[in-house]
C-alpha cells in the first residue's frame, strides 16, 4: 500500500477546479462535478471518478460527507472502521457516513484497474477527503 503523501489533501480540495488529480501513484482523481443546493444552504454535492491501478489503494481517510460510490469497472474492497469489509463488483454500491473513517479502499485485483463514481453530499467549501492517522 502507497503512504499518503500531505499535498493529495490539497489536491483534491482544488479537484473542482482541476483536471485529474494523482492521490497517490495508484490512485488517480478526476471531478465530474460540484453543484451548490439552494434547499440546503451550505450544502453541495461533488461527483468524482476514481480509478485505481491494479494493487492500488487509498490512505486511510475520512469525508465528512455522505458518500455514494457506484462502480464502474473492476472490483473494489470497502470498508469503515466497526464495519466488515466488502467485495464491490460493476453495478454495486456502498455508502460511508459524514462520521465514518474509511479504513479500507482498494483495487480487489492485483493486474486489473478498477473504476468508481462516488457522489459526497458535503459541506460547501469543505475538503473532499481528509487523512486519518
Amino acid at each position: 500500500m502507497n503512504i499518503f503523501k500531505p499535498f493529495a489533501v490539497l489536491l483534491l480540495m482544488a479537484a473542482g477546479s482541476a483536471g485529474a488529480q494523482q492521490l497517490t501513484p495508484d490512485v488517480k482523481v478526476t471531478p465530474l462535478m460540484a453543484k451548490a443546493l439552494a434547499d440546503y444552504p451550505g450544502k453541495e454535492v461533488t461527483a468524482i471518478t476514481v480509478e485505481y491501478a491494479p494493487g492500488g489503494a487509498d490512505p486511510v481517510h475520512r469525508h465528512n460527507a455522505h458518500g455514494f460510490i457506484y462502480v464502474l469497472e473492476g472490483s473494489i474492497v470497502m470498508g469503515v472502521r466497526g464495519g466488515e469489509s466488502v467485495t464491490l463488483t460493476p453495478g454495486q454500491t456502498f455508502y460511508e457516513g459524514p462520521n465514518d473513517v474509511h479504513t479500507v479502499g482498494r483495487n480487489a485485483s492485483l493486474t486489473k484497474p478498477a473504476r468508481f463514481v462516488v457522489f459526497l453530499l458535503k459541506n460547501r467549501d469543505e475538503p473532499i477527503l481528509t487523512p486519518v492517522q
